[in-house]
């Protein structure tokens, strides 16, 4: 696959480029886009075949779950069965670097889930990731922008080093602001469990939210066999890589 490098240095002037990036999401392709946390790979995430994809370039298993990313916190309605919860968390922290795990509905296919009945929704704060959700008129399924086990890619100059010839399209946007990935909670009510820290702080949850847990995943290692019930939660993403060592 011949993959398109795109940099992206004025949204006003490069419309034409974001809506190209966004037929090739409709249509079932795979592009790369910046976000304020770590690079994503996007697909249409209503697309079972685009998820499939996108496991497929990351050399991901199909149990591991992706976050759909939306253009604004309103648009979960369209997705998932949001509650009281959600919406405070959204006013907020949306746009931002939380994720959310709700109810889904039938028009997220299982292969974008892991199988589980739940989706991972963020709303993200990038600019250019907010204008190519709106162009493409689809929630983006995406994880981080590297192969399975490397670190999470916050330049399209690493991106590039796992993704040349695996999408059609990388989008760079710049460095990315936070350089951590979003932090990942599920709700049950009222209550809270905290699955993965990113840029939102748990200490920042608690001023939403009475009720706020953590995970065992976040300090354990998931048991052999055990599904993962969030991105993120399966494999370390962190580590030093020698070939990014110096960036």
């Amino acid at each position: 696959m011949q993959t398109e490098h795109i940099t992206i240095k004025d949204l006003s002037l490069q419309e034409n480029d974001l809506s190209r990036a966004a037929e090739i999401l409709r249509n079932g392709g795979l592009v790369v886009f910046p976000t304020e946390t770590v690079y994503g790979l996007g697909g249409n995430g209503l697309n079972a075949d685009a998820a499939k994809k996108i496991y497929a370039a990351k050399g991901r298993p199909s149990d591991n779950p992706l976050i759909i990313h939306i253009a604004v916190p309103e648009d979960a309605e369209k997705y998932a069965i949001p509650n009281d919860t959600y919406r405070r968390l959204a006013k907020a922290f949306m746009p931002g670097p939380l994720t959310v795990i709700l109810p889904k509905r039938e028009n997220i296919p299982t292969s974008v889930t892991g199988g589980l009945d739940t989706v991972a929704v963020r709303c993200p704060a990038h600019p250019v990731a907010h204008r190519l959700i709106e162009l493409a008129g689809i929630p983006i399924a995406a994880p981080s922008a590297n192969l399975s086990g490397k670190p999470s890619p916050t330049s399209a100059a690493h991106v590039a080093e796992d993704m040349d010839g695996r999408v059609d399209m990388i989008l760079d946007g710049g460095a990315s602001e936070i350089g951590l990935e979003s932090t990942i909670v599920k709700l049950d009510g009222d209550r809270l469990t905290l699955l993965r820290p990113g840029g939102i702080t748990y200490d920042a949850l608690c001023m939403v939210c009475d009720h706020v847990t953590v995970a065992d995943a976040v300090t354990h290692q998931l048991a052999e066999g055990e599904r993962p019930l969030s991105p993120g939660m399966k494999y370390r993403h962190y580590a030093p890589h020698r070939s990014r060592r110096a960036s």
